[in-house]
């Protein structure tokens, strides 16, 4: 099921517009290449929403914030919304700053179809008092649970908590994903470039929960295959190389992806 939009994806190669953050450009931009995709990084406010029309996806990401940037991304959105084309918003740092926190709450009122964050981004997101710090979660998984079924129904997307395990939900499912390695933690704008993944994968299938279970598992299972780097510089290395020689039967494989009880 899932190494099917992988074949997909290299086959299509999708147009994914990254209106990602400085940090997370480069890794974004070749992951997506390593998959099979095809990266736009465009993201200046004068040709967004232009660049948004050729895009099959758009992913929006918070990280380095500036107001020309985010009225490029809500024009890049009201394009991507307009000619039905996926959303996808990576919340980074939501609860740090009210800035952060008013950005993301008018991003989602615009309308996404896809948000991946860690817990702390994800409780953030609906006030639920989540205690991350910066960009990094200090909330388990397993606690915004409750508060991404809220984000889910409140909005109709798909919401994705990612970490040591992943979950995502639509509101009434809930999946889990399992995979990759503690080093992952020490390599940066990790959870960008899987965010970036999610867009390729949406960009191919009408199916929000398979297409972001598919981009999870994918980096799950890279993840794990490179681990044998012996630290995060050469980790970012094989986790490309990972992505580049996945087989699509791999996303297929026993004990990656569950279905769980709805809470």
């Amino acid at each position: 099921m899932y190494g099917k939009l992988l074949r997909r994806v290299r086959e299509e190669a999708p147009l994914v517009q990254c209106l990602t953050n400085y940090v997370a450009m480069d890794l974004s931009a070749n992951a997506l290449l390593a998959l099979g995709a095809s990266p736009a990084m465009v993201h200046a406010r004068e040709e967004a929403a232009e660049m948004a029309g050729l895009a099959a996806a758009v992913v929006l990401n918070i990280g380095t914030l500036s107001p020309p940037w985010v009225e490029a991304m809500h024009g890049a959105a009201a394009v991507a919304r307009a000619r039905d084309r996926p959303v996808v918003l990576d919340p980074v740092a939501a609860g740090a700053t009210a800035y952060r926190r008013e950005t993301s709450a008018a991003l989602l009122e615009t309308g996404v179809d896809i948000v991946r964050g860690n817990a702390s981004e994800i409780r953030a997101l609906v006030g639920g008092g989540a205690t991350g710090r910066g960009v990094d979660a200090t909330d388990p998984v397993e606690a915004a649970l409750e508060a991404a079924s809220q984000l889910a129904g409140s909005t109709g997307a798909v919401v994705a908590t990612t970490g040591s395990r992943d979950l995502l939900t639509d509101g009434g499912r809930v999946l889990e994903v399992r995979g990759g390695h503690v080093i992952m933690t020490r390599v940066t704008a990790i959870g960008c470039a899987l965010s970036s993944l999610v867009g390729a994968f949406a960009a191919v299938t009408d199916d929000r929960v398979a297409a972001t279970t598919a981009a999870l598992a994918t980096m799950k299972i890279c993840g794990r295959k490179a681990s044998f780097a012996g630290g995060p510089g050469s980790f970012r290395t094989a986790l490309l190389d990972a992505l580049y020689a996945l087989e699509p039967d791999e996303l297929d494989q026993p004990g990656v992806v569950a279905e769980l009880a709805a809470p």
